[in-house]
């Protein structure tokens, strides 16, 4: 079998929206807790309690994201893993179809007006990001994903003058 097979995975950095959002949950579940009781007593701390249970094992887990890049032959599977436990498989699509791969900002992808734009980068303004031009119903789509040089090797074998690397 001449099966070609490569894993990357990007850890997304923390969005100012993510410590906003975090500060946000604390202090309410803190108003909760401290105004709740002049109200009906005891009963708030402990619906405090449980809200901020829910907060640490539901919302907190989905602020901490890596993507993982899957090559496989010419399919790439995109999955989003949360806080290193949690995995979801998120996109996955055949690069031979790409219309182009070209550095994010090239002026190669002015001609290109995609309907759909989906980023599953780590977010550092220093990351070499690519973004892949896909057809998607009736339109294109745009996919960063932020490969390392064996992935964009690997993905030059089977896209050839499709990818450019300015």
């Amino acid at each position: 079998m001449n099966d070609a097979f490569y894993e990357h995975v990007v850890a997304r950095k923390n969005r100012s929206l993510d410590i906003l959002l975090r500060i946000l949950i604390i202090v309410f579940i803190a108003a909760v807790a401290v105004v709740g009781t002049l109200f009906i007593g005891f009963l708030a701390f402990f619906i405090a309690v449980l809200l901020a249970m829910g907060a640490y094992y539901f919302i907190f887990p989905r602020l901490n994201v890596e993507y993982e890049y899957t090559l496989l032959n010419y399919d790439i599977d995109v999955a989003a893993i949360y806080s290193k436990q949690k995995r979801k498989n998120i996109t996955s699509f055949d690069i031979r179809q790409a219309e182009i791969i070209a550095p994010k900002g090239s002026p190669r992808l002015n001609s290109y007006h995609p309907k759909k734009s989906q980023d599953f980068t780590s977010g550092n303004s220093d990351a070499k990001v690519y973004a892949v031009m896909i057809p998607f119903e009736q339109g294109m789509s745009c996919i960063y994903i932020e490969p390392d040089r064996k992935m964009l090797d690997h993905m030059k074998s089977w896209t050839g003058m499709k990818l450019y690397e300015d």
